[in-house]
């Protein structure tokens, strides 16, 4: 995968498990999903903030590993908080 590919697995709220990435796309964040492995990826439009939260513990991950630069935790910081006003860190 390339680096601009960051992936995570999460519940679904009727109890299946969803794999999930997100890919850096200019300056956005596109988010994808799917239920099981041969399964075709499906484009997620309004990703919820649990995948929000996700992404910004995975970049936060990389920075200490340093392969992502700093900026870019501010970055998915800011656009959380767009998203879903009220959110604290």
């Amino acid at each position: 995968m390339p680096k601009a590919e960051i992936s995570w697995k999460r519940a679904a709220p009727e109890g299946a498990a969803w794999q999930c990435y997100a890919q850096h796309v200019g300056k956005q964040w596109v988010f994808y999903q799917r239920e099981k492995r041969f399964d075709c990826w499906q484009q997620v439009k309004d990703p919820p903030r649990e995948d929000w939260l996700a992404l910004l513990d995975s970049v936060r991950r990389r920075i200490n590993r340093r392969l992502l630069p700093p900026e870019v935790e501010t970055r998915v910081r800011r656009a959380i908080v767009e998203r879903f006003p009220g959110t604290t860190f």
